[in-house]
């Protein structure tokens, strides 16, 4: 029995571009940076290394009711903006609670929660310690919240898979709704991290670009003087359905979620394997269960955090599968944009995976100084056309601990 077709029909983000879906895709287009200096006494305190990030430009808590926003740690307050938006752009569904699902993931969770108890404690004692502390600072709390503000009692789940993790759990919430354990899904993922201990712990692991003087062009990935990534924060949210329920109440539809592939390396707990088998596997199986084949594939978001390690692994991974027609598709680096949001991030470029197919536009790459022969993808610092007619894409996550995630993506 054929398994049924999964539509997008709800967009919503919060990113270092913008504080909507609408406003964070125009940005992209444009080739903004959301990096910038951080304004805070703590990066001079600490004598941070990287004094820059690509924070959200909306702050969540000056969007949500402040009594709201005061008992979320800023991840799920990122979180529920981003599926607010979603939500109303589906046209909010009428669904029975037991039919509605949530798959929201984070890669870290409530780090700012956890850390400013921990100041809280040592300063103030145990009694000063706020009573939601622990459902504040939970990895699931997002998917938690959400659940609860919609009233989503089909299941509530959250991936903790590092940079993989909302990927991962798009293509679970693919897997549910083909399973039968919900109607609508409300999927995607967050991320708000950028504190000092993370800034100096990914520092001293020399995966921060130092480029302080100018953090607008410091993620600059397959850039030969590429030096590292830049922290991002931001959520994104994608309502899916299955096609037939989303006709049946007259949906729009932005595009189909046709495969997901999940793998592990089982090479390093934070390098990738260098000759991409983990990789190009979870490509193998999201097109598999897509019924495509490589040569189907006319755009790719890229994982490309702008490592000097990662990009011409991936490059590599993604060439087992396609051959030199890799050098050929239409790749766009959005992190070059976004920065990187960790947990955050692989359903912020699936939703960027999304629009370019509604649009039939690959998002530009912007940053691209001299392009590392290593790493020759198709990049274009301007907005590539897709052409007319039916398209398929692939967008790429890979996280610390060997994971690997791949979600296929067809125009509607």
């Amino acid at each position: 029995m054929s398994k049924p077709r999964i539509v997008v029909t709800g967009i919503g983000a919060t990113s270092p571009l913008g504080g909507t879906a609408p406003e964070s895709w125009d940005a992209l287009l444009a080739g903004t940076s959301g990096a910038r200096s951080l304004e805070y006494d703590w990066v001079a305190e600490y004598d941070l290394p990287v004094t820059f990030a690509a924070e959200a430009l909306v702050r969540p808590d000056t969007v949500l009711p402040r009594p709201q926003a005061k008992r979320l740690d800023p991840a799920s307050q990122l979180a529920l903006v981003a599926a607010l938006e979603a939500w109303s752009d589906a046209g909010e569904p009428d669904v029975e609670p037991e039919r509605l699902g949530v798959d929201f993931a984070t890669g870290i969770g409530g780090v700012w929660t956890l850390l400013d108890a921990w100041d809280t404690l040592r300063e103030k004692g145990p009694r000063r310690v706020m009573p939601m502390t622990v459902p504040m600072l939970m990895p699931n709390a997002a998917a938690g919240n959400l659940s609860l503000h919609f009233g989503a009692r089909a299941y509530a789940r959250t991936v903790a898979s590092a940079c993989a993790s909302s990927t991962e759990s798009i293509i679970n919430a693919v897997e549910h709704l083909q399973r039968g354990l919900a109607d609508v899904v409300i999927a995607g993922g967050t991320e708000s991290a950028i504190h000092p201990i993370t800034i100096a712990s990914f520092a001293s692991m020399q995966a921060l670009s130092r480029r302080n003087d100018d953090p607008s062009t410091a993620s600059r990935p397959a850039s030969v003087d590429r030096d590292g990534f830049v922290m991002g924060e931001g959520a994104a949210a994608l309502i899916l359905e299955t096609e037939d329920h989303a006709r049946a109440r007259g949906a729009k539809i932005y595009a189909a979620v046709v495969g997901g592939g999940v793998t592990a390396d089982s090479y390093h707990i934070t390098a990738n394997d260098p000759e991409g088998h983990g990789a190009s596997r979870a490509v193998e199986m999201a097109l598999a269960q897509a019924d495509a084949s490589a040569d189907d594939v006319t755009h790719i978001n890229a994982h490309a955090t702008s490592t000097p390690v990662g990009d011409p692994n991936e490059y590599q991974a993604l060439r087992r599968i396609f051959g030199t027609r890799v050098d050929d598709i239409p790749v766009s680096a959005t992190k070059a944009s976004t920065g990187h949001l960790l947990g955050g991030t692989g359903a912020l470029e699936a939703m960027f995976t999304v629009l370019a197919l509604r649009d039939r536009v690959a998002p530009p790459t912007i940053n691209l100084t001299t392009q590392d022969p290593e790493v020759p993808f198709r990049l274009s610092g301007q907005p590539t056309p897709l052409g007319d007619g039916p398209h398929r894409a692939i967008s790429n996550s890979f996280g610390f601990g060997g994971h690997n995630a791949v979600a296929a993506f067809e125009t509607a």
